[in-house]
């Protein structure tokens, strides 16, 4: 139910009702824009589009805090998102009043934020993006809520991310060769089943000595370890990311020797690496890996190239997306091509791979008669 009245101060009073019966007034002085107003309110309500005009004074803070906590995630992921949240410049801004400006006004302080000496200004503009999109979904579920009309993330220009192309760094034989060489051997087979088997840091980390199958050159990845310190955990991995992986021949010797020489016992769910009862946390890998690539000329790699190794081996050996997907343990195919769609022969490459071979069987055609008759 709507209406307009004539006030006695010469103000026209445009009224509504909403469904749950609460009364909405605003005062205008002309008669048309009440109309207007009230035309724009029940087109919003006929259309679901409709916000409570006292919704939204709940500050992104606040709102957060209760989005929060009917999300389920992982602790990374949770880790990750708060992080996000908290960065915020607009944290006591209530909903209703966020703008794009905001919005903007975060992003150029993430850029230009300092992060100590001898660092770069400003976080990486990966970082930015991620940080912005987990913001953003929190912005969207609270125009679900109906407690904004808009996102006010739309529309808003991130730093530029460079291609995936030209930022992957992929490892040479030879460098692998000398990380090989270069790390102690308690952490020769670690470093081998990142890069002949694709696994992620937490996967290597969490690998039991009964996930190696050494007859049958198969492992099997089903747990990873996450967190730093005293916040260590072993959950299960990925989503997608459980998977068996049929390994070369010389790394199941690697891993073999390994075992005899590192994992003294008899239990078959020992750690492949670890410490007694615990496995090896990430944050040791990390300076390991350090002396490591220094070692070996190698500064500036990271153990997650490794595992580009492994996937541009297996596309180079003419694996199709589907078996790159699985031996990685991506979510899904998507994910395998938007990370390594540039390493795929494109239809230029068949095409002239093509031509080669019909030119070469042309000419070698046309030479074999010349040639008998000339013997």
């Amino acid at each position: 139910m709507a209406n307009i009245a004539k006030r006695p101060n010469g103000q026209w009073r445009a009224r509504y009702r909403d469904d749950a019966g609460r009364e909405h007034a605003r005062h205008f002085a002309r008669k048309v824009d009440a109309q207007r107003w009230l035309n724009e309110v029940t087109a919003s309500q006929v259309t679901g589009q409709y916000v409570d005009p006292h919704a939204g004074r709940i500050t992104f803070a606040a709102y957060f805090e209760a989005y929060a906590q009917r999300k389920v995630w992982e602790s990374g992921t949770e880790t990750a998102v708060r992080l996000a949240a908290a960065s915020a410049t607009f944290a006591d801004v209530p909903l209703r009043a966020l703008r794009r400006s905001h919005i903007e006004q975060w992003v150029k302080a993430m850029q230009t934020a300092p992060r100590g000496e001898g660092r770069p200004v400003g976080l990486a503009p990966g970082t930015i993006r991620t940080r912005t999109s987990s913001v953003r979904a929190v912005l969207r579920a609270a125009v679900r809520d109906r407690l904004i009309a808009a996102d006010p993330c739309a529309g808003v220009t991130l730093p530029r991310v460079r291609a995936r192309e030209a930022s992957m760094t992929l490892p040479a034989a030879a460098q692998v060769r000398a990380l090989l060489d270069a790390v102690p051997g308690q952490w020769r087979a670690f470093v081998a089943v990142c890069a002949f088997a694709g696994l992620r840091l937490g996967e290597a980390s969490a690998l039991r000595v009964s996930d190696v199958d050494f007859l049958r050159r198969t492992i099997t990845v089903s747990r990873q370890v996450q967190g730093y310190g005293a916040r260590t955990e072993v959950r299960a991995p990925k989503y997608g990311g459980e998977r068996m992986i049929y390994v070369p021949a010389g790394l199941a010797e690697m891993l073999s020797a390994h075992v005899a020489e590192h994992c003294p016992g008899e239990d078959p769910d020992r750690w492949m690496f670890g410490d007694g009862d615990r496995p090896v946390p990430p944050g040791t890998v990390g300076p390991m890996w350090h002396r490591a690539r220094s070692r070996a000329g190698c500064d500036g790699m990271h153990l997650h190239h490794l595992r580009h190794f492994y996937a541009s081996g297996l596309i180079a050996a003419g694996c199709d997306v589907v078996t790159v997907q699985r031996a990685l343990g991506h979510s899904s195919a998507t994910v395998t091509l938007n990370t390594y769609s540039h390493l795929w022969p494109s239809a230029e490459d068949k095409t002239r791979t093509a031509a080669v071979g019909m030119l070469a069987e042309v000419l070698d055609a046309a030479d074999s008669p010349r040639t008998t008759r000339e013997a």
